[in-house]
């Protein structure tokens, strides 16, 4: 199968304004269009495997867009890194669905990504679109402080590597997490992480400023911000399938339950020796997701 393309879409901001990526997998005219948003420090390309089993599996013709939210990948820093907050990134994947104007719209978001999905649910409406189905990955209202201190430990440092299979073998280490995975997957989770460092060898992709409106976050913030979340969770009215690693000290088992039981009352399907999150590159997970969208 051909790679995607890589897109552009025009965003606004106080300064004037920013590109953000995309990658386009499938039929560009297709009337049936999937987002995958991908977590807080990686990148659209996250989605690889799953894109290509929708676009293989479909019976009709379908469209996946993996955006690089701003800040990441291939789309543009800011120079005021108080922009890199999930209200920002909903803005701009509103701009995205208004300029491709899906005609059957699902979602898929992976931690970060799933947050920005909740916002979307919310307002999507105002761009002329509704979500169908929603995939929220190892996500909810509540996000256990304990995860953010330990996020926040690697979070921002701006990592230097002599190659690739260096920066696949750090990756390891902090997003042990994603679970089993052979030696080849991690290469290729990795693979797109990185881009040619300064001098020689390859540094991360994203902006390292990205860390700093996320330190600023207190436990008392976090707490204000859950009872936000519950509100526009319990606002949706989309089919929804939530995710979660049974290991996940992000997601806790008491959270998922609460979510299968407010709002759209989501279906919960967990994986055993996965925490945060599941990367969906497994084929249970895949089969998982892609039956869900395509059923």
């Amino acid at each position: 199968m051909a790679d995607p393309t890589l897109n552009f879409v025009a965003c606004r901001d106080a300064a004037g304004g920013h590109r953000m990526a995309y990658w386009q997998w499938g039929e560009p005219q297709a009337e049936h269009t999937v987002v995958c948003v991908h977590g807080l420090t990686r990148q659209g390309r996250d989605f690889d495997v799953l894109a290509r089993a929708l676009v293989a599996r479909s019976p009709k013709p379908i469209r996946v867009i993996c955006p690089d939210v701003a800040g990441r990948g291939h789309s543009d820093w800011f120079a005021d890194p108080n922009g890199y907050a999930v209200p920002t990134y909903v803005g701009d994947l509103l701009t995205l669905i208004g300029e491709l104007k899906p005609q059957t719209l699902d979602w898929v978001g992976t931690s970060m990504g799933g947050l920005i999905g909740i916002g979307v649910c919310a307002h999507a409406k105002a761009v002329g679109a509704s979500v169908r189905r929603l995939v929220l990955n190892d996500v909810g209202p509540v996000l256990e402080w304990e995860s953010l201190l330990r996020i926040g430990t690697y979070l921002g440092q701006n990592m230097q590597f002599d190659t690739l299979q260096q920066a696949a073998d750090h990756m390891r280490t902090i997003a042990i997490g994603f679970g089993p995975h052979t030696d080849e997957e991690w290469l290729e989770l990795s693979r797109h992480m990185v881009k040619p460092g300064a001098g020689s060898g390859v540094q991360l992709h994203y902006d390292p400023a990205i860390a700093l409106p996320f330190q600023a976050i207190t436990q008392e913030i976090a707490v204000q911000g859950e009872v936000a979340l519950w509100g526009l969770y319990d606002g949706i009215t989309s089919q929804t399938l939530l995710l979660r690693g049974a290991d996940s000290d992000l997601l806790s088992r008491q959270t998922a339950e609460l979510m299968t039981q407010r709002g759209p009352r989501a279906q919960l399907v967990e994986y055993a020796g996965v925490g945060h999150a599941p990367t969906l590159v497994a084929a249970d997970q895949v089969d998982c997701v892609a039956s869900f969208l395509l059923d």
